[in-house]
């Protein structure tokens, strides 16, 4: 497999690119094409099976009171900024299966004194239109969850019995943000703009940081942004995210959770017969949840304007007994 270049020229400032009515106009970025025989040789060169206990938090036991303490240490501003969507109840091409929300109490419901309103909320949330975080049980290959569990024997009707989001508990780290498009100077990634080791690298020196054992990593592509200015599109048919010659350098530097603005693979998938391998080797290889669907809009800014890309991340998913993921609003502290 080989990288494009970092130095490769793109689009320039004020590029937009194809509208949502065109959104497959840039897929040729999203290669170089990885056969299934070099995928699995990746795959079993990336796996961490057995090297953690309790194997189903993963890639999250890197995370120790130690690294706690120096993300920590390293707020400077005490400048909060959230990182979930709001929650979306409108369908769109992106959000076929849009949340649910509506009140089940008006103040006419209990005794008078005090009134209460109550609402309601609900979501399939493993799409694009939630920001949700993916625990390990979310994603089998070739029969297999992470650590060679076999899927059909730890998940069923009633959930997951191993990896489940409920195992994971809360995770304070320190984050690094890659924003690409503030590196290249565009507004955004076009959807299909695979994003390679060779970039990553090329961001950490134009940003001035560098991703080390524990950190969480959030790959901002600017969809957001797109998504605002130009319209929705669907993002299973398009869209910027990492190629699978990225995962060698991350899973080098020990990452604990992967995240971005997307869900972390370029679509199309440079891997035939395999629609998600940055998930597949992510998680069911190397044990690394993901967080998907981010906004890194403000965070982009906020970093910005504090002329530094590292902050401390607290992610909190809801404690579901079972559950494959959660909805979940994380939050950067500069």
């Amino acid at each position: 497999m080989t990288s494009t270049s970092p130095d490769a020229p793109g689009p320039g400032p004020d590029a937009r690119g194809p509208g949502p009515a065109d959104p497959g106009a840039a897929v040729a970025c999203n290669g170089p094409a990885v056969s299934r025989r070099e995928f699995d040789a990746l795959f079993e060169a990336l796996r961490t099976w057995g090297r953690w206990t309790p194997a189903d938090r993963g890639a999250w036991n890197r995370v120790t009171a130690d690294h706690v303490r120096r993300a920590v240490a390293g707020v400077r501003s005490g400048v909060v900024v959230p990182l979930a969507l709001p929650w979306n109840t409108r369908p769109g091409p992106h959000n076929p299966r849009p949340a649910l929300h509506h009140m089940t109490d008006l103040g006419d419901v209990e005794p008078p004194e005090p009134s209460a309103h109550k609402d309601f909320i609900g979501a399939d949330y493993h799409g694009k239109g939630v920001t949700h975080l993916d625990a390990l049980c979310h994603i089998a290959y070739r029969g297999q969850l992470y650590d060679g569990r076999t899927a059909g024997d730890v998940v069923g009707a009633a959930g997951a019995r191993f990896a489940a989001v409920s195992t994971l508990g809360p995770l304070v780290t320190r984050g690094v943000l890659l924003d690409l498009p503030a590196v290249l100077g565009i507004r955004w990634l076009e959807p299909g703009r695979a994003v390679h080791a060779g970039d990553i690298t090329a961001a950490e020196r134009a940003l001035d940081v560098t991703i080390g054992e524990g950190d969480a990593v959030l790959l901002r592509s600017g969809q957001v942004r797109r998504r605002t200015e130009l319209g929705a599109w669907d993002p299973d048919t398009a869209s910027a995210g990492f190629h699978v010659d990225a995962l060698p350098l991350l899973a080098e530097r020990g990452v604990a959770l992967l995240g971005g603005d997307g869900d972390s693979d370029v679509r199309p998938s440079p891997v035939a017969g395999v629609h998600a391998p940055v998930h597949v080797l992510a998680m069911t290889a190397m044990g690394v949840p993901l967080l998907d669907n981010l906004d890194l809009e403000a965070l982009s800014a906020a970093a910005a304007e504090a002329g530094r890309y590292e902050f401390l991340l607290v992610v909190a998913p809801l404690k579901v007994p079972g559950g494959t993921g959660s909805p979940v609003n994380p939050v950067a502290v500069l």
